[in-house]
């Protein structure tokens, strides 16, 4: 008998996931693991000493062979490499031996571990990261290559505490690095930057945490609401200050746009232009941040093809285009609102003047 389904289900890593959960895969397929963070002794090659875990990492379960950095995996990678077989293959393997009905294999089909996979749904509660420590390296000249497309000085990443990484831990988990990998100190929290890895960011930072706060004047004239400290940085070296918060999704907060408001005459906003998204969200995000707080909004215009201010500055060589930008933004903006203000005064004054008379 041919099992139904829905119209809506098919063979996707999501609705896999919307069945069983990655927990269920990694115990079904992986017998030696117990429990999460656990050492185990791996299957996949031989192990005297117990050196992997299963680990909740950026949002999802990952198999993690600490002794063998090549042997990290999401649990579907996991199946595929250990049956050596393609994705798809993968995906249907997982779909026979939890009777998922996703795909019509044949009813004769042996489970692969000799019996059906049990369902449990068990899903793991997304842990308080916590980075424990990390191991800085010597700055090297892939570092200088590296921020030196951004115009950023090594004086500039020293002054807002990013310092070049070989490993960083997570709780008791340790993680080995590629050549350019960083660490962001923001207050006593880190983001980890690893702009050659498919998941760039891990951090343990919060909401309240604002990108180059410390790092700025007691005063001035422009401070500029930007999406990263990378962005923060490249404002800086133009001598202009900046923050960034941990996601441009995120409001800020009434009380410290009170607080930089008695700091600063002006508050700009400069964030993402993602011109070839149609719901562009840095852009839909910083309207909305206009209109509660009336601040001038910034966008690389998008003929440039660039969709922030430290992607311009790295095809271009040069910020002086983007310095342009905001000085004729802002100061436009200025001049329109002196001519807007002297306009209503001489309408007023009019008026009063006929009343007068």
């Amino acid at each position: 008998m041919i099992k139904s389904r829905g119209s809506e289900e098919h063979l996707h890593t999501d609705v896999i996931l919307s069945k069983i959960s990655e927990y269920d895969i990694f115990k079904y397929y992986c017998p030696n693991f117990i429990e999460l963070n656990k050492k185990f002794c791996s299957d996949l090659r031989k192990d005297q000493k117990p050196g992997v875990s299963i680990v909740y990492w950026k949002g999802k379960l990952l198999y993690k062979d600490f002794g063998y950095p090549d042997h990290t995996f999401d649990c579907f990678n996991y199946v595929k490499f250990k049956y050596s077989c393609n994705f798809v293959e993968a995906l249907t393997i997982i779909d026979n031996d939890f009777n998922l009905g996703l795909t019509s294999v044949n009813a004769n089909t042996l489970f692969t571990m000799g019996y059906r996979g049990t369902i449990t749904n068990k899903r793991p509660v997304n842990q308080k990261v916590t980075i424990i420590r990390k191991k800085t390296r010597p700055w090297s000249k892939s570092d200088k290559l590296f921020w030196e497309r951004y115009l950023i000085t090594k004086k500039t990443l020293l002054k807002f505490d990013v310092s070049p990484i070989s490993h960083y831990w997570i709780n008791e988990n340790r993680f080995s690095c590629k050549e350019t990998t960083y660490a962001y100190k923001i207050g006593k929290k880190y983001k980890i930057y690893s702009p050659n890895e498919e998941y760039k960011w891990s951090s343990n930072t919060t909401n309240k945490h604002v990108q180059g706060y410390n790092q700025l004047p007691d005063t001035g004239d422009l401070l500029i609401l930007t999406s990263s400290l990378k962005d923060v940085m490249c404002l800086y070296e133009m001598g202009i200050p900046a923050i960034a918060l941990q996601s441009e999704m995120i409001m800020p907060d009434e009380k410290l746009i009170t607080h930089l408001k008695a700091r600063f005459d002006r508050i700009a906003i400069f964030y993402d232009n993602d011109f070839t998204n149609p719901n562009n969200p840095g852009q839909t995000m910083a309207a909305k941040i206009k209109d509660k707080y009336y601040f001038t909004n910034i966008a690389v215009p998008d003929v440039y093809h660039c969709k922030d201010l430290s992607d311009y500055i790295a095809h271009f060589n040069s910020y002086g285009g983007m310095k342009a930008l905001i000085e004729l933004t802002i100061y436009g903006e200025i001049h329109r609102h002196n001519i807007q203000t002297e306009e209503t005064n001489y309408a007023d004054t009019t008026q009063e003047r006929k009343q007068e008379s």
